[in-house]
């Protein structure tokens, strides 16, 4: 059994089309929590607590951390859009 696998992430849908998609994945062990968006929607804070691996350094050898990614997109735009 891969209890220990367990990763979490976040889906969008399209209420248009009904099409679901994997947004985003955190590491292994954490939980995504304190999601933000900019006023104008362009960008957007997500908390990654309590990873179980050495994040976000990944070398396996530093201590895990907490961290806020901040995401958007290449062009600039709406995310979603």
């Amino acid at each position: 059994m891969l209890a220990h696998q367990v990763e979490l992430f976040l889906l969008c849908a399209d209420p248009r089309t009904r099409e679901v998609r994997r947004f985003l994945v955190g590491p292994r062990g954490c939980e995504i929590t304190g999601l933000a968006w900019s006023p104008d929607g362009k960008a957007m804070w997500a908390n990654i607590q309590h990873p179980g691996i050495s994040y976000p350094a990944s070398d396996g050898k530093s201590r895990p951390r907490s961290t806020t990614v901040l995401i958007s997109k290449i062009d600039g735009g709406v995310i979603g859009s």
